[in-house]
């Protein structure tokens, strides 16, 4: 208290206490309140992540995983293509390809040598080389396209072949396959060895592989085309 204070009365110095600490009061309060406020909890990681942990769970209640089999196979899985001889045909008639000489397989030489339903084929031309051959036998070597004649007929299946033959040539490329079956009769099978045995531009072919259809099928290897007239426009 300062000397001015002194000279005044005693009940002067009350009044004037009591109103220093109504004035004071206030502030006290406030700083009461401050110092008494709760401070923030402190989380812990680990308990963060497990509060996420079950936010996420909650959320996905009721979600299924989706059926992969629904799925749509994607183009770069397709390596190959297989068809059948109606798809072969309708293929052939919208490109437009070149007419096949049908005239040149004898239906009736093929039969003349019936093959067993489970045999397995082969054949080559002398000159191919070995190593060739038993890439081909292997199934080492990529085929371009293949046709299924499942329910053809003699006359369907040997048309189907035709066109896929004349289809790798137009595309130069020099290995197809052909899946014949293995009926109890084998009448398409002994037909497609005869077939394949009479074309000019056969080199070889033999029985697939198992995990490509074995004695149901052949991997064929052609001729290469150099001198196919479309071959020689597209080098110009």
């Amino acid at each position: 208290m300062s000397k001015q204070d002194t000279s005044l009365s005693k009940s002067q110095l009350d009044l004037l206490k009591q109103f220093k600490k109504q004035v004071t009061a206030p502030q006290t309060k406030v700083s009461t309140e401050k110092k008494s406020s709760k401070q923030p909890i402190y989380t812990s990681p680990q308990a963060e992540q497990e509060n996420d942990t079950q936010l996420f769970n909650k959320a996905m209640q009721g979600v299924q995983e989706i059926d992969r089999g629904n799925l749509a196979i994607e183009a770069t899985q397709k390596s190959h293509q297989r068809l059948n001889a109606q798809m072969l045909a309708k293929r052939i008639a919208a490109e437009g390809t070149t007419e096949t000489d049908e005239t040149i397989l004898s239906d009736t030489q093929a039969l003349l040598n019936p093959v067993a339903s489970q045999a397995f084929l082969s054949y080559r031309i002398t000159t191919l080389q070995n190593r060739v051959f038993e890439d081909l036998k292997a199934g080492k070597l990529r085929w371009f396209e293949a046709v299924d004649l499942h329910g053809c007929t003699i006359e369907q299946a040997r048309i189907a072949v035709l066109q896929l033959i004349q289809m790798a040539k137009d595309d130069h490329q020099n290995v197809i396959k052909i899946v014949h079956g293995k009926g109890p009769t084998g009448i398409l099978k002994t037909c497609v060895n005869g077939w394949l045995r009479q074309h000019k531009d056969i080199l070889a072919f033999v029985s697939a592989p198992e995990n490509q259809g074995g004695t149901g099928a052949v991997l064929v290897l052609l001729k290469r085309t150099e001198k196919n007239p479309k071959y020689q426009q597209e080098r110009k």
